[in-house]
C-alpha cells in the first residue's frame, strides 16, 4: 500500500505549509495485487483505530443504516451493560433475521489524524467481521471508499 498526497495546482501564493497539509491519498501499487484474483469486487475490510485500540476486520459497508459492534469487539474493548445506553430499534441482518440490540456506545475512531465520534450499535450475533462502518463516518471525514482504486 502506498500513501502519497493529491497533487495541487500550482499557485505561487501558496504557502509551503498549506501544501504540506495537502489530503493524503491512500493507494495501492501494481505489485499490491499479486496474490489476489483480479478483476475483483471484494467488501473493502480495513483496520481502524476505535477507542484508542486498532480493530482489525472492520467492514466499510456505505449499505448500512448504522454502524454495529459484534461480541468480539465489545469483550476486547472490556465494555460491560452499564457502559451502554439504551437502543430499542430492532436490526435486520444480513441474512434478513431480526436483532435486538444491547445498547448504543459513542466511541471514537481514528485516522491519521482525524477524529470522529461514532455511535455504535451493538449486537449479540456472529459476523466474521468485529465491526460495521457507514456512510455516515465515511462522509464525517470528508472521504469516500472504492474498492475498484
Amino acid at each position: 500500500m502506498s500513501v502519497g498526497r493529491l497533487p495541487s495546482e500550482a499557485d505561487d501564493k501558496e504557502s509551503k505549509r498549506a501544501r504540506r497539509m495537502a489530503t493524503p491519498l491512500v493507494g495501492f501499487l501494481d505489485e499490491d495485487k499479486l496474490g489476489t484474483l483480479q478483476p475483483h469486487n471484494d467488501a473493502l475490510v480495513v483496520t481502524l483505530r476505535i477507542g484508542g485500540y486498532d480493530v482489525k476486520r472492520v467492514l466499510i459497508n456505505q449499505g448500512s443504516a448504522v454502524e454495529v459492534m459484534y461480541p468480539d469487539l465489545y469483550k476486547g474493548l472490556k465494555l460491560k451493560p452499564k457502559d451502554l445506553t439504551a437502543y430499542d430499534s430492532p436490526l435486520v441482518s444480513f441474512e434478513g433475521k431480526t436483532i435486538t440490540p444491547k445498547g448504543m456506545i459513542r466511541l471514537p475512531i481514528q485516522t491519521d489524524s482525524d477524529v470522529v465520534e461514532v455511535d455504535f450499535i451493538v449486537v449479540d450475533a456472529y459476523s466474521p467481521y468485529t465491526a460495521i462502518v457507514t456512510k455516515l463516518w465515511l462522509h464525517a471525514l470528508g472521504a469516500m471508499s472504492s474498492t475498484l482504486y
